[in-house]
C-alpha cells in the first residue's frame, strides 16, 4: 500500500484554479472551508431553496445562485451533494462545463453505477476522506488530517491523477495519507460497510442487546449503559490498539465472554448474509433502491427515522442524559 503524504504531492496542479463546490452538507462545508483556508478561490453552488445558503454566507464564502452559475468559469467542480441528486445536478451543469475541466467526487456511486456519464473531454477523479466532514474540518483546523482514498475514472488532459492528489493535499488528507483506489472499490466497500457493518449491523446489535436485557428483567438504564454506553470505549480502544490490542486491554472475564459469544452471533449465516449484501451492492440493486427511495419521497427512511425516535432504547438514553 502506497500512502502519499504532503511531501510526496505536488500542489502546483491546483495553482490559480477556481474551484466550485456543489453542495454544502457534511463534506461540502468541510472541504470548501479547508480549501478557503488554504488560499484557494472557492465558490459554492446550491440548488434553489437550499437551507444551506445562510450557512455559506455566515462562513464568509462566495455563494453562487445555482450549481450552474458556480460551474461557469470554474476549473474544478466538486460534486458533494447527496448521491441521489448528482445526476440531475450534472445534467444542469454540463452545458457550462468548460472543455478540459476536472470533475471531482468524494464517493464513487454516481460513476460506478452510471448515474452520471461524464463528457469525454473532462478529467474525472475522486478524493474520499475516510470519515465525516465535521472531523475532516476539525482535524484540519488542528493542523492534522484525515486518511483519504484517491482515484481517477477518466483522464482527458493527462493531469487527472496529479489534480486528484493535489486536491487531496489541499483539504488535509495528505497530512494523514492518500491511498490509491478505484471508484468501484471505494463505492462497494463504503456501501457494504454502511449496510452490513458500522452503520447497519452495529446499531442493530446494540438495540437487540438492549432489548434482550430489558426482556430479561434488567432495568432499562443499566441495559443502556452496558449495551450502548460502552461502544465509545470499544471504538477508542480499537482506534488506539487495533482489534487484537483491544482484546488484550479488557479483563479476562470480558475477553472470554467475547471469545465464547462473538462467534455464536457472527456465524456462517451472518457471513452468508454479508456476502449477499455485497453481491446486491455490486449488482446495482442498492443504487436502484436509492433512486426509487428518492423519487418516492423517502418512505423507508422516514419510517425508520420515526421508529428510531420512539424506540425504548432512545427513552433510556434520554432519561440518563436528564438525570
Amino acid at each position: 500500500m502506497d500512502r502519499l503524504l504532503d511531501a510526496d504531492i505536488d500542489p502546483a496542479p491546483l495553482g490559480g484554479k477556481r474551484i466550485a463546490v456543489i453542495g454544502y452538507g457534511n463534506q461540502g462545508r468541510a472541504q470548501a472551508l479547508n480549501l478557503r483556508d488554504g488560499g484557494f478561490d472557492v465558490v459554492v453552488g446550491l440548488r434553489e431553496g437550499s437551507a444551506s445558503v445562510a450557512k455559506v454566507a455566515a462562513d464568509g464564502l462566495q455563494n453562487a445562485s445555482s450549481p450552474q452559475e458556480a460551474t461557469t468559469g470554474a476549473d474544478l467542480i466538486m460534486l458533494l451533494a447527496p448521491d441521489e441528486t448528482l445526476a440531475a445536478i450534472y445534467a444542469e451543469i454540463e452545458p457550462v462545463l468548460r472543455s478540459g475541466a476536472a470533475l471531482g467526487f468524494s464517493h464513487g456511486l454516481a460513476i460506478r453505477f452510471g448515474l452520471i456519464v461524464p463528457r469525454p473531454d473532462l478529467d474525472v477523479f475522486m478524493v474520499a476522506p475516510k470519515g465525516p466532514g465535521s472531523a475532516l474540518r476539525s482535524l484540519f483546523e488542528e493542523g492534522r488530517g484525515m486518511v483519504g482514498l484517491w482515484a481517477v475514472a477518466q483522464d482527458a488532459t493527462g493531469q487527472a491523477a496529479d489534480i486528484a492528489k493535489a486536491y487531496g493535499r489541499s483539504i488535509g488528507c495528505g497530512r494523514a495519507g492518500l491511498i490509491a483506489s478505484t471508484f468501484a472499490e471505494e463505492c462497494e466497500a463504503d456501501l457494504f460497510n454502511e449496510a452490513a457493518v458500522v452503520w447497519g449491523a452495529v446499531p442493530a446489535i446494540l438495540e437487540a442487546g438492549f432489548e434482550t436485557l430489558v426482556e430479561g428483567g434488567i432495568s432499562a438504564h443499566v441495559a443502556y449503559l452496558e449495551c450502548v454506553g460502552e461502544l465509545k470505549l470499544l471504538a477508542e480502544l480499537v482506534e488506539a490498539r487495533g482489534l487484537s490490542g483491544m482484546r488484550e486491554a479488557i479483563s479476562n472475564t470480558a475477553e472470554l465472554g467475547a471469545v465464547l459469544g462473538g462467534a455464536r452471533i457472527v456465524d456462517d449465516r451472518v457471513r452468508d448474509t454479508m456476502r449477499a449484501i455485497l453481491a446486491e451492492i455490486r449488482s446495482g440493486a442498492f443504487a436502484r433502491n436509492l433512486s426509487i427511495e428518492a423519487n418516492t419521497g423517502y418512505p423507508l427512511l422516514n419510517q425508520a427515522r420515526r421508529a428510531a425516535r420512539t424506540a425504548t432504547v432512545e427513552a433510556a438514553r434520554t432519561a440518563l442524559a436528564n438525570d
